[in-house]
């Protein structure tokens, strides 16, 4: 379950550079990339820091288009979102997203202004339902491999649990 105060992106095609820009790229590892969030959007700092404590992003359609960078799912997940809502994700962005744990929830683009005015959202990853305030219920599809990722925290976590299974299969074979 993912409840949270919501971040309103209220724009479309939000891409990478303008979730992470590719200068500030410097490490190798996702720990602090957080810090630099939304730097490359246009008033991305302002919309932040108007909203602090922000878990869930709700977007428009196209969200992390541009180059196939990991890091801004990273940064997204290491500032402590836990999904992002919009009616499309570029290709990439929600395969890297699905991997490192974070949401990516397609709901239907009529539905967005109100979202990007909600307050806050809770969304049942294992039942598929995003619930708005006053009660109003949205239901959206996942993969239905990449959903045991987001349950398990993320596809690497996935495969950790995997372990104690694989090494008994490894065991047993001659």
């Amino acid at each position: 379950m993912i409840e949270g105060t919501v971040l309103p992106v209220d724009r479309p095609n939000v891409d990478t550079d303008q979730i992470i820009p590719a200068f500030l790229l410097t490490g190798i590892t996702s720990s602090g990339l957080g810090t630099h969030l939304f730097k490359g959007m246009p008033g991305g700092l302002d919309l932040l820091a108007a909203h602090p404590g922000a878990s869930i992003v709700v977007a428009r359609e196209n969200f992390g288009c541009g180059s196939s960078r990991e890091h801004a799912a990273w940064a997204l997940v290491d500032r402590g979102f836990r999904a992002v809502v919009a009616p499309s994700f570029a290709r990439i962005f929600q395969e890297n997203a699905y991997n490192n744990g974070l949401a990516p929830v397609i709901v239907d683009a009529a539905e967005i202004e109100a979202l990007l005015t909600a307050p806050s959202l809770c969304i049942d990853v294992g039942a598929e339902r995003l619930t708005a305030p006053g009660g109003r219920v949205l239901t959206f599809s996942l993969d239905p491999l990449r959903k045991r990722f987001l349950l398990e925290g993320g596809y690497l976590d996935f495969l950790a649990n995997k372990r104690t299974a694989v090494r008994a299969w490894l065991a047993r074979r001659p």
